[in-house]
């Protein structure tokens, strides 16, 4: 069967992220992304120029779904608890696509992108903790950093805890 002439980028970039997940940044090669994605590694080479240049994109592309992930999440009208759910339906997904974007906070842009993301999903639950009105960035950073946890654990079995009788202990306090 021939090869596809052409596959959009976000195909690529998923199969970036989903070898680097799986095997390791390292395994991650003009080569590997080749037979992951159907595209010729000539094609790959000539599009990126540089495996790092791939691997980048492949990560800033990362950061751009979990960004269209968090605008449906906060759309959502739900409290704390659903908005996590709507943000992460499958955590171990997830954690596998943060484990790989963590990789690449040796480039100060994809750092950034981090950043502004934890801060996005923070100010998204203290909306949501808020107590008599007010926004309380205090709980949604614990809630946010528990969160984290379960999604990053998950890979290794069952979560251990649910999210939402700590959404509200924290409401509560």
């Amino acid at each position: 069967m021939p090869r596809p002439r052409s596959i959009p980028d976000r195909q690529v970039y998923a199969a970036i992220r989903l070898l680097a997940a799986q095997l390791g940044e390292k395994a991650v090669t003009f080569g590997s992304v080749a037979r992951a994605s159907g595209l010729a590694a000539p094609s790959l080479a000539q599009r990126y120029g540089s495996r790092d240049r791939m691997l980048r994109a492949a990560l800033l592309d990362g950061w751009d779904v979990l960004d269209a992930a968090l605008e449906r999440a906060d759309a959502s009208k739900s409290g704390s608890a659903g908005f996590l759910k709507a943000l992460a339906p499958d955590e171990r997904a997830l954690g596998a696509d943060l484990t790989v974007l963590m990789g690449g906070l040796r480039d100060a842009e994809l750092r950034n992108r981090a950043a502004q993301w934890r801060d996005r999903v923070i100010t998204a639950l203290a909306r949501r903790v808020a107590k008599s009105g007010r926004p309380d960035r205090a709980a949604a950073s614990v809630l946010f950093a528990a969160w984290q946890g379960r999604v990053l654990w998950s890979a290794t079995g069952k979560p251990g805890f649910r999210l939402k009788p700590l959404a509200a202990t924290l409401k509560k306090t």
